[in-house]
């Protein structure tokens, strides 16, 4: 497990800025195949042998979700799960998305 993974997300605050250029690469040498996307959003794709296995890693990230109360977006096809983090409020990336990356990871 990550060091990330470790950790617990916390809420954004009001004022808070994205990060940007060398705090994201740092961060994201945390992470195993996750692309950063415009310096906006985490990406990544996740692929199974069946829809039954998509369908219960998609339900362990829905706990993990809920448990950080940080809540990614989620596209589950067969044999396939998309996840994009990123929050929502300032509209760029925080260390908590990070965090729930690595802890997606944890279990893919």
């Amino acid at each position: 497990m990550s060091e990330l993974a470790s950790k617990k997300c916390v809420p954004c605050q009001v004022g808070v800025l994205p990060l940007k250029g060398s705090a994201l690469k740092e961060l994201q040498k945390h992470l195993r195949g996750w692309d950063v996307i415009e310096e906006h959003h985490l990406y990544k794709t996740f692929k199974f042998p069946d829809f039954k296995t998509a369908l219960t890693f998609t339900n362990k990230v829905g706990e993990i979700a809920e448990e950080q109360g940080h809540h990614p977006q989620i596209c589950l096809t067969w044999g396939k799960v998309e996840i994009k983090v990123y929050t929502h409020k300032i509209q760029g990336l925080t260390e908590s998305d990070f965090i729930l990356a690595a802890k997606i990871d944890a279990i893919g």
